[in-house]
């Protein structure tokens, strides 16, 4: 059973991490103007921007963006570290936690307007949603300390 949980652990927590890479530094196959945290300019992340616009919160873009990209990044490095992994997956909570609650505020919305116009149909919510689940599942998965001697 031990091993079923380190294996389930390692493998959460590389997806965590390739999700994290994914939002923070380059989104694959082709980069997209308004998803990329830290290479997209001031004003053209598409939810951060209508976060600053909804709320009358200018520090949401790109000042709020760059630090929830860093701290991303910083959860997904603790990820990495298997004795630090408990940790990185508690921040990973948070992080999701609270994009899932500013999607459920007035500010943002389950569904984002896209700039083409149109919604997203709720997909980016559902994403969150979905990795929130999964860096819980990583709490509980990850062996104890007590469990690994």
């Amino acid at each position: 059973m031990s091993a079923f949980r380190l294996l389930a652990s390692w493998l959460l927590a590389l997806v965590l991490i390739a999700f994290y890479l994914h939002i923070t530094l380059h989104p694959w196959p082709n980069p997209v103007t308004g998803y990329v945290k830290f290479y997209d300019a001031p004003g053209e992340h598409l939810l951060f921007s209508a976060l600053a616009e909804r709320s009358g919160v200018t520090l949401f873009e790109p000042a709020g963006r760059f630090v929830s990209g860093i701290i991303e990044l910083l959860a997904a490095l603790l990820l990495l570290i298997p004795l630090s992994r408990r940790l990185g997956a508690s921040i990973s909570v948070l992080c999701l936690g609270a994009g899932v609650a500013l999607h459920l505020s007035p500010w943002l919305g389950r569904e984002v307007a896209l700039p083409e116009g149109g919604t997203d149909g709720g997909t980016h919510f559902l994403v969150y949603v979905i990795f929130l689940a999964l860096s819980l599942l990583l709490l509980v998965v990850h062996p104890s300390e007590r469990s690994r001697y």
